[in-house]
């Protein structure tokens, strides 16, 4: 079982990869010029942290289905063009740690 989920978390990222590339290219038609943070990659990059940090917070859900969205989240924006999607990726870690640390004491 363990090597069907393996390659579930692999097909997720990999498919969240080619569309965050593909979305990257069609909303950014230039080089990486854009200096701010983009919101909506800034909200799919801390959902997609949080459930792959804090999926034990959700237990009636099973952890394979959450872990696979959460690496297509975060796919999501690791695959932006370069450049775009780093600031992002970069909050979400920060703001799913802090979370996690949280949840950690209180529970």
């Amino acid at each position: 079982m363990t090597e069907l989920s393996y390659l579930l978390y692999l097909l997720a990222f990999i498919i969240g990869s080619v569309l965050g590339l593909l979305i990257s290219y069609k909303k950014h038609g230039e080089a990486f010029i854009i200096n701010k943070i983009d919101i909506v990659s800034l909200i799919i990059a801390i959902i997609g942290w949080i459930l792959l940090f804090n999926y034990a917070l959700l237990p009636f859900i099973s952890s394979y289905i959450l872990i696979a969205i959460a690496l297509f989240l975060i796919a999501l924006v690791f695959g932006m063009r370069p450049g775009y999607g780093r600031k992002e990726t970069f909050l979400g870690i920060i703001i799913s740690a802090i979370i996690w640390i949280i949840s950690y004491i209180l529970f």
